[in-house]
């Protein structure tokens, strides 16, 4: 699969981290920066990222920031991706199989390294469940 990433300073640690996660289990991986902890203005990073996947060239995207708040923001402007902010097992089980989220926001400054890996992991795993979840996603796509 390929993944795009994109972050600010505060969620650069944890973006390099999941992308040699990703790395390892064979993703390939589309990096839009930041590509240090120097300060930066998170849209700059987030929205390439996001419209990478709303464009096609990326099946889902990971975006990442102090709290992941802002970066779910901005991700979430671009039409066509579906960005869900988690913060444990459960919003990321459920942002994928309700939601068809393409996009992950999480907030490094909110939430462990360890957890932040699990959070991927099952996100990355759990698979949509269609049905009833469908027709509301038609609907936030014709918002």
């Amino acid at each position: 699969m390929i993944i795009a990433l994109g972050s600010d300073h505060a969620g650069y640690a944890y973006k390099e981290l999941i992308k040699a996660r990703l790395a390892d289990e064979g993703h390939e991986i589309k990096d839009f920066g930041t590509h240090s902890t120097e300060p930066v203005d998170y849209p700059l990073f987030i929205r390439p990222a996001a419209e990478a996947v709303a464009r096609g060239e990326c099946e889902r995207g990971i975006v990442l920031g102090g709290s992941g708040n802002g970066e779910a923001m901005v991700a979430n402007r671009i039409r066509g991706v579906r960005c869900s902010l988690c913060w444990n097992a459960e919003s990321a089980r459920l942002g994928r199989a309700h939601n068809n989220a393409n996009v992950l926001s999480l907030g490094a400054r909110l939430i462990s390294a360890e957890l932040a890996l699990e959070i991927l992991e099952i996100w990355m795993a759990t698979p949509f469940e269609g049905g009833r979840h469908q027709r509301r996603i038609e609907m936030l796509d014709e918002a």
